[in-house]
């Protein structure tokens, strides 16, 4: 078998921005009903240095399309917009970065082996191996950080779920 850099990454991105949906979605109605607010589950941290609920969530798309985004361009740079401050535009920033990932074309995802690949931040420059060890090495553990500390801090609000809620889409035989 051998390795091929689509199926390392792009499926893997879209199986976790499922669980993603679904969490947001639980999280929804649960503030609905008798959870905390939506304002506090959005601005949650696990501590006062760490960046809130939805800043991991809008990270999960910037290390998967916006990864992909920076390997075209062959630099990546920290993504330092406002994340959105509501369930419904952190699930329509999941949804559009699920449906971008869709429609990539697998071919454009192999080019990117051997390509060079820089991380920028302000004065601070790491250059790659390939883009592949920035996807693989970077992003991919970046991406899992930011959705686990997703999944945490619903959990540390107390909103019920389990491991199966963070694995949906699983890649099972049919």
């Amino acid at each position: 078998m051998s390795f091929r850099l689509y199926d390392a990454t792009v499926p893997v991105f879209r199986q976790t921005l499922g669980a993603m949906t679904h969490l947001l979605d639980k999280a929804e109605a649960w503030s609905a009903a008798d959870g905390p607010g939506e304002a506090d589950v959005v601005a949650a941290r696990l501590v006062p240095d760490m960046l809130p609920f939805a800043y991991q969530v809008k990270s999960t798309a910037v290390h998967s399309l916006g990864a992909i985004e920076g390997v075209r361009r062959g630099q990546f740079s920290p993504d330092t917009t406002e994340p959105p401050s509501s369930y419904a535009a952190l699930k329509a920033q999941v949804k559009a970065t699920d449906d971008a990932l869709a429609a990539l074309d697998p071919a454009e995802i192999e080019s990117f082996i051997g390509r060079e690949m820089c991380f920028v931040m302000g004065d601070m420059r790491m250059e790659f191996q390939s883009a592949e060890a920035f996807l693989m090495g970077f992003s991919l553990p970046n991406f899992f950080f930011h959705a686990t500390t997703a999944y945490d801090l619903l959990r540390m609000k107390g909103l019920k779920i389990g491991k199966i809620d963070f694995l949906p889409r699983l890649p099972l035989k049919r």
